[in-house]
């Protein structure tokens, strides 16, 4: 092979081995975006997995706290019952039937530790309080004197929360304004 053959393969060596700097550059500028791009879908599910652990755990307590929300409410009207049983007894029934009287008592009084362990509260409302639909349930508005619009004027029944949520409102009669 001739000399000048040589140099030319050896050229066409050289530069097919050492390319231009400008393609060099461009080359590295392409891997550095497709590192960046790697880097910030990498960063977006990290924080998805991250927002994914919280919200389960967020879920996980909540139901836990008010997964018997349904079962509280359908047990209510037991506790509504036997609460209008006892205040239905008069003292006559009282002294004849004391020892059924004494286990709707228990049986109450039973129902409402059960309601307090598992984190229920009553919502108590008396007369002259003021109404707060936050709470109270208006089932009625009359007015009547001495009392001022807003005051309830009766408690029909009790409600309850459910931890920090309302699970039911108490139902309340309220005071409208008075005529003149």
């Amino acid at each position: 092979m001739s000399e000048m053959k040589k140099d030319e393969i050896l050229e066409d060596q050289a530069q097919i081995a050492d390319p231009a700097p400008e393609e060099a550059f461009d080359e590295i500028e392409a891997i550095r975006a497709e590192r960046d791009e790697f880097r910030d879908r990498f960063m977006r599910a990290l924080a998805d997995a991250e927002n994914s652990r919280k919200r389960a755990e967020r879920d996980r307590r909540e139901a836990e706290q008010y997964g018997g929300s349904k079962l509280a409410r359908d047990l209510l009207p037991v506790y509504d019952a036997l609460r209008r049983a006892l205040d239905a007894a008069g003292e006559e029934q009282r002294a004849a039937a004391s020892a059924l009287i004494e286990g709707v008592e228990l049986t109450l009084r039973e129902l409402i530790k059960v309601f307090t362990k598992h984190g229920m509260e009553p919502i108590v409302p008396q007369v002259g309080d003021r109404f707060d639909p936050q709470q109270h349930q208006a089932m009625f508005e009359a007015p009547l004197p001495g009392t001022k619009a807003g005051d309830i004027i009766q408690v029909a029944t009790e409600g309850f929360m459910l931890h920090d949520r309302l699970l039911r409102p108490a139902q309340v009669g309220v005071s409208s304004t008075p005529k003149s």
